[in-house]
């Protein structure tokens, strides 16, 4: 077949060379042959080097998905007897992303498992009350009161926080009051590093709280606070308005000048701090914050309960009429 193919070929003219003779036909198929063997030859070995790069590569794939199989096996678990070994591909990925090895050996020395962290994460209860029920659970007159007196206390501060953020006073004060009554309720109870460590362990949410420990051990590579002061709720918040250490991370700032961005001592850095998150997440200067504006909205970003959302909302119109 391949030589009446030549043949025919051979046969055609393109218009400017003569007719071959009969003679010249065969001549030219012999030749032609050998050559002809040698592409067979060559596209078997090109064919059979296909192959192997296909088998190669898939099992180089394969392989890569055992690894990761084994690495995510390693990386989380419901108990703490594989957490010392979790710490040490921790300490390896958090130096892969440039915390230093000396906030990475100083934060994690001696870290051990918290089992009371995980039961409390566990025993979790979403929100099941009406905004009528929780608002007369958590805004009491007493709490107005308070916020009134702190809004003329720190009045000078919280204007040049609306200038700067746009954000103003009764929304930045409702926020302080209904996450830890003001500061009365902070809680240094618990290391963070430890906490969110436990969490991060945890195959329930690892890879969120993976992300907070990074950012925790930033928090302490930027110099705000110290590991002694690294300290709060059992989830990892930290200051007087609750901050989770990515968003502390992301949004804090130094309002008062000292060089540190700290949420737990500074009322200027916790305020202008919490302005800025809702800044950051689309806050409208110079508008109103009622159910169904684009402020509103953002209040959702602070807190995805739509019950917390309200609450916030209504507290802070209170706390602007004087009521």
């Amino acid at each position: 077949m391949l030589g009446r193919a030549v043949r025919a070929h051979a046969s055609e003219g393109n218009g400017m060379t003569p007719p071959r003779t009969p003679m010249d036909r065969r001549c030219n198929a012999r030749a032609a042959m050998p050559a002809l063997a040698g592409m067979a030859v060559s596209k078997r070995s090109a064919l059979r080097k296909r192959a192997w790069i296909s088998t190669g590569a898939a099992v180089a794939s394969a392989l890569v998905l055992l690894v990761h199989a084994s690495l995510t096996q390693a990386a989380c678990d419901h108990d703490g007897l594989g957490f010392d070994a979790w710490l040490v591909q921790f300490r390896q990925r958090a130096a892969a992303q440039g915390i230093s090895p000396a906030t990475i050996s100083s934060a994690l020395a001696g870290v051990t498992y918290d089992p009371t962290v995980v039961r409390l994460d566990r025993s979790q209860k979403s929100f099941k009350l009406s905004f009528e029920e929780f608002y007369a659970r958590r805004v009491g007159a007493g709490l107005l009161r308070r916020g009134q007196s702190l809004m003329r206390q720190h009045q000078a501060t919280l204007e040049r926080i609306e200038r700067h953020f746009g954000v103003p006073a009764p929304i930045l004060i409702a926020i302080w009051g209904l996450e830890t009554n003001y500061g009365a309720d902070s809680s240094g109870k618990y290391s963070i590093i430890r906490s969110v460590a436990t969490l991060a362990y945890d195959c329930r949410r690892s890879e969120f709280f993976t992300g907070h420990l990074l950012d925790a051990l930033r928090i302490l590579d930027r110099g705000d606070l110290t590991l002694a002061q690294l300290r709060g709720g059992w989830a990892g918040e930290i200051g007087h308005t609750q901050f989770l250490p990515s968003g502390y991370y992301k949004y804090a700032v130094d309002f008062d000048g000292d060089g540190r961005r700290d949420l737990e001592r500074s009322v200027p850095d916790m305020l202008a701090s919490t302005a800025n998150f809702l800044k950051g997440n689309g806050w409208q200067a110079g508008q109103s914050w009622e159910p169904g504006s684009a402020n509103y909205a953002v209040l959702r970003e602070w807190n995805r309960a739509e019950v917390y959302q309200r609450t916030i909302a209504v507290m802070a119109m209170q706390l602007r009429e004087g009521t």
